[in-house]
């Protein structure tokens, strides 16, 4: 990880905010902005990812992003510092959260929908949080979170009947993430724990890539799955609507080969995928999510095509959460996604009325 990143992934938001004040006086020249691109599904250390709020931010806007946006897993506590630092770089800046969403009050109950570990449950967002909702997000979240980390200690004593090595929750996981600021612990955290046992001299991107590989192997041996930390679908879509949200459902599409090394080759939606999207209509579910790099184009041009059908918006998403990663789709520079990057900037405008 580089000087500037581990200068703004200090200890606190207040001292990450005054060294990003302090970067941008020392900057001599700024970082060429790519307009053709955007990204609204950047994860921070409030979920699991190398980069905090501010960092986010600045890793952004270095690769060109004129908009990022926060996505973090269970968390809205990022935000603010996200925003503030996004107004300090002259970043564009849009706010939301990821979730498990339980779909087996759906016809959807045994099928494998975008979610790779277990059936009837999906990976969706909220976007548009505005700042007057952030409280009120937090609350929402704030059982749910708490449920998962009882989860989270099973896992752990399942990776150490599955591998003999003991990772303590208290002192070797939460350490890794931001629980104590309220940041969520993600099964990242534990498997990011594991591999820093296993290769304890190890360069971090060492680890994150053992991570990476445990993300698509070891995690199947050794999950368990969610119960009550799952928030009911209907329950998601009233919440969306309470706090002016846009609820999206996350297209995932077949898996042959993980862009991201940390899935597995499966099938999951693009059998039943207008099926699918219909129902997502049905339900006034006003949004579908996606992501350029991980799809071929026949999958970007069949969920974009149900989604025109269906009168779905669209918006897109890199989901950043390694430091491999790079913060530009290169495929949105194509003409035919021209509209998800006015998409992006619909929701800044959008949330700064907010």
């Amino acid at each position: 990880m580089d000087r500037e990143i581990e200068f703004l992934n200090a200890p606190t938001a207040m001292q990450r905010i005054e060294n990003l004040k302090r970067l941008l006086c020392e900057e001599k020249e700024k970082p060429a902005v790519l307009s053709e691109y955007a990204n609204n599904h950047i994860h921070t250390t409030f979920s699991f990812s190398p980069y905090s709020p501010t960092a986010a931010i600045w890793a952004a806007r270095r690769a060109g992003l004129p908009t990022a946006g926060i996505m973090d897993h269970d968390s809205i506590s990022g935000a603010r510092e996200f925003r503030e630092a996004g107004r300090l770089a002259d970043v564009g800046t849009t706010c939301g959260v990821e979730m498990r969403i339980d779909w087996h009050d759906t016809p959807f109950a045994a099928r494998r929908i975008n979610n790779p570990d277990q059936l009837g449950v999906a990976y969706m967002t909220f976007h548009s949080i505005k700042a007057r909702y952030f409280d009120q997000t937090r609350d929402f979240i704030a059982p749910y979170r708490e449920r998962r980390n009882e989860r989270n200690k099973k896992i752990l004593a399942n990776i150490k009947e599955a591998t003999g090595i003991f990772v303590d929750f208290e002192n070797d996981v939460l350490p890794l993430s931001q629980y104590i600021f309220g940041g969520s612990v993600t099964e990242r955290h534990l498997l990011f724990a594991l591999a820093k046992k296993v290769l304890p001299e190890g360069t971090e991107d060492e680890q994150y890539k053992l991570l990476g590989q445990y993300k698509a192997g070891l995690i199947h041996e050794v999950y368990v799955d969610p119960t009550d930390e799952l928030v009911p679908l209907d329950e998601a879509i009233d919440f969306a609507k309470s706090i002016d949200s846009i609820l999206c459902y996350a297209y995932l599409g077949d898996v042959t080969k993980s862009v991201t090394g940390d899935k597995a080759a499966a099938k999951f939606e693009d059998d039943y995928l207008e099926e699918l999207i219909q129902f997502v209509a049905k339900k006034n579910i006003p949004a579908v999510t996606f992501m350029p790099s991980r799809n071929t184009p026949a999958q970007a041009d069949a969920i974009m095509g149900m989604c025109d059908k269906y009168g779905l918006k669209q918006i897109s998403g890199e989901d950043i959460n390694s430091p491999s990663q790079s913060f530009i789709c290169k495929q949105l520079a194509e003409p035919k996604f021209a509209h998800l990057v006015g998409a992006a900037w619909e929701l800044v405008e959008r949330e700064k009325k907010g």
